[in-house]
This record gives structure tokens, sequence and C-alpha cells, in this order.
């Protein structure tokens, strides 16, 4: 099924140039925005009119702002809920104000009220970045499925980060167009980090000399920071005096101080993700569930560390040969996998040097972002 196309409304702005590109997001932390930012930029540069609209608050807005990029604040909760309604109106009054060419809804809170506010009047492109149904269950995860069943008719292409994530959508019952065009991250920017610059990184962040764990990530259940503090008795059986750094802030964060024994440092928020990982000897991914390969680990990769990671979507294909893959949930083969790697540098630098190489391959941002203005174009050709 394709989008329903009437396009009435702002059919003379296509005939302008340059195109204007209006993204929509929700998550203005971790990995969703990074995307936005990344894409939006790349497009600025290629003479696009990009503009991103956003709440105010996050990282998002900063970035956007240090790149010269328009920020139009969009203020919108994360779950879905009586706000829906305020929130695509909200959106109705951006749009006129905006006039885009092309909307881009990122993740599923935009999906739903950029959809419920664009209904197939305007050329749309949505990217769940994980779907929404994959975080419930029951009643809520069958409606979830229902909506975007129904939301197909007014979404004109699907951007999916990996073939698991478009197959989750089939599966739900989601026909519609949909090309594959995996994340990136900056291969000139994060580069191969030995032994040494391993020692200076810590030494920069106050870490001590052990062997060393690190976890980036929302703290929320998604990504799974309980499993790995519920993996760390059987971990220290085998590796006593290792270390596990939590990197990033969110609503388990209380719940997880509570739990965690004191073989946990809980980092913060920081803007420094990159210097984390070249500080750690593995970096632990006990995600609950993905939509793709996760961005902390395309950057895990790029530096060079082995990394270790529960069976959710993209990780077995794109971990391969980059460190371990275990069944999702089961603890202990968490612990085994993370105890294997500290106990054996050698095998974790060596995962560390082909994730290295599978990285610059197929995940290099200079590759990705322009199959992203491409498929735009067929969009609005096909619009037209």
């Amino acid at each position: 099924m394709h989008a329903t196309r009437r396009y009435r409304a702002g059919s003379e702005n296509r005939k302008r140039s340059p195109v204007r590109i209006l993204h929509v997001t929700q998550p203005t932390v971790a990995g969703v925005p990074v995307v936005v930012q990344q894409l939006a930029a790349d497009q600025m540069s290629h003479g696009v009119s990009v503009a991103v609209a956003s709440p105010p608050d996050g990282d998002l807005p900063v970035w956007l702002r240090e790149a010269g990029i328009q920020h139009f604040a969009w203020h919108a909760t994360r779950g879905p809920g009586p706000a829906v309604v305020s929130e695509a109106r909200a959106l109705t009054r951006l749009l006129r104000e905006v006039t885009p060419d092309l909307v881009h809804l990122h993740s599923s809170k935009a999906g739903l009220a950029g959809r419920l506010s664009l209904r197939g009047r305007i050329p749309t492109v949505f990217q769940p970045h994980a779907w929404s149904f994959d975080a419930v269950d029951g009643a809520q995860r069958l409606g979830a499925q229902s909506w975007e069943r129904f939301a197909v008719r007014w979404t004109d292409l699907l951007v999916c980060v990996s073939d698991q994530e478009r197959e989750a959508g089939e599966r739900a019952g989601v026909r519609a167009e949909a090309l594959i065009i995996p994340n990136g991250v900056d291969v000139l920017r994060l580069v191969p980090a030995g032994d040494a610059e391993r020692r200076r990184a810590r030494a920069l962040l106050g870490l001590p000399d052990r062997p060393l764990i690190v976890c980036v990530g929302r703290l929320a259940r998604q990504k799974g920071q309980d499993l790995l503090i519920a993996a760390l008795p059987r971990l220290l059986e085998q590796v006593p005096d290792a270390l596990v750094v939590l990197v990033g802030y969110g609503p388990d964060e209380a719940v997880l101080r509570s739990s965690a024994p004191p073989a946990v440092v809980f980092a913060g928020k920081r803007s420094d993700v990159a210097k984390w990982l070249i500080a750690a000897d593995v970096v632990a991914l006990p995600s609950r569930w993905e939509a793709g390969l996760s961005l902390v680990a395309m950057e895990a990769m790029a530096v060079g560390r082995s990394i270790v990671a529960f069976d959710v979507a993209g990780a077995r294909a794109g971990l391969a040969g980059a460190g371990a893959v275990v069944q999702i949930g089961v603890v202990p083969a968490l612990a085994d996998a993370l105890a294997a790697r500290l106990a054996d540098p050698a095998m974790a630098a060596e995962e560390g040097r082909f994730g290295r190489a599978r990285v610059e391959k197929e995940h290099n941002e200079a590759d990705t972002a322009p199959r992203v203005r491409r498929a735009y174009g067929r969009v609005l050709e096909q619009a037209s």
C-alpha cells in the first residue's frame, strides 16, 4: 500500500529551488537526534534548505545552533496520550510557517503526531528508529500495530535501518514502500585507539587501571542496564577487579543506583562519549530491543573496541566478528561473554580491528547520508 496522493497544499512549493526539508523528532538526546543532526548537516552542505522541529530541550537544539541549522520548537512528550491532539495541531501551525516540500518524521511519536497533521498533503518520509510496538505488550502492542498499519496511507517512504526492522514491520502488517539505509558514523573523526590512547583516556576521565566495561545509553528499560547489573555477580566471580561504567542518564537512574554494587560507576550525561568508549576494554550493549545496529555500537567499532550485545535487530549481522551476540535477556551468557574478553585482551583487540574494518565498509556516514538525499529525490519526483 502506498500513501494517499493528495499534495494539494504546497504543490506550488515544490517548484521552488532549493528544495525545503523539515525533519521532525521528539527525542532530543541519545541516538535519534544524532541521526537527525547528521542528515540535516549533510543536506544543508549540499544546497538543501533544511530545518528541524523538536522540543527545545536536550542536546539537539544546541547542536543545530552550532551548525547554523534552523530549529523550530515543537513541544511534545515522549509517549502517546491525550496530548497527541494538541501536538498534531502545533505541527500543523508550524507547517504553515515552514512550508516544506518534504517532511522526514523520526521516531514513533513524530510519526504519530506528524502523520495525523500531514495526512498525505505533503510528501512524507517516516523513520521509526525502532517500532513503537516493540516497547509495549498486550493491548498497547496491538493498538500500536493497528496505528502503523493505518498510517501507511500517509507514508510515501518508510526508512528502516536494518532488514530486521523492515521485517518486523511486515510481520505486524505494515506494508509500505521501504528503503533500508543503515545509520553511519564519521570514520574520519572516530579513529582506532590502541592501548596508549586507552590509558590516556582513563587518565583524563579519572578512571582506575582496572578491567573496564563501558555501557553508553539512556538509563531506561530499553537499554537494559538492569540486566548488565544483574550479570555482575557472575562476572565478578571470573574477573574480581572488573569495573562497569554507565554513561548516560534517564528515568531509571534511581532504581539502577539502588541495585548497583560498588563495581558500577554512574558517569551521568556526557558530551565526550568517544573518550569513554576509548577508555573501555569491552563495550556492553544489553538492549532489550533496537531498530538495527546502534550508533553506540558503530562508534565503539570505529575506535576499535570489542562489543558484547544481546541479539536484537541488526546485532548478529552487524557485529559478526566484532564481538559476541548472546540471547536476549540471558544474563549468565552476557556475564560470560564480557568476562571472556576482559580475560583475553588479544581476542578483544582482534575483534576491535575487525569491527573497525566493518564500520569503514558498511557504516560510513559519508556513504549513508547521500542515500537519504537520493531517496528524497525519488519521493519528490513521484509526487510531482
